[in-house]
């Protein structure tokens, strides 16, 4: 699977976890050149707390774009070290 936005490549892996409908991508796989930590954070029930970032690429910054559980709860435990995108950051296979 493949994360794009911008024409910049963010994330590329074979080993996704899908949770709810999205791709989570090893830490490993992304390009780290292209995120900024964001001070946003949002809580789930049963996943725990949400951390992001936002994705700038060429100039353009798409804020919180991407997520991660630093810690998940243990329901969530095998999306732990991984991250998730969503504002018109294109997932395909």
């Amino acid at each position: 699977m493949k994360a794009t936005w911008n024409g910049a490549v963010l994330a590329e892996s074979d080993d996704i976890v899908t949770v709810e409908g999205n791709a989570y991508f090893p830490r490993t796989s992304i390009d780290c050149s292209y995120f900024q930590e964001s001070p946003t954070h949002t809580v789930c029930p049963w996943k725990g707390t949400a951390s992001y970032y936002s994705v700038v690429v060429n100039g353009h910054e798409n804020r919180d774009a991407a997520w991660y559980y630093p810690d998940p709860k243990p329901a969530a435990e095998e999306i732990r070290g991984r991250i998730a995108f969503w504002k018109g950051v294109k997932v395909t296979p």
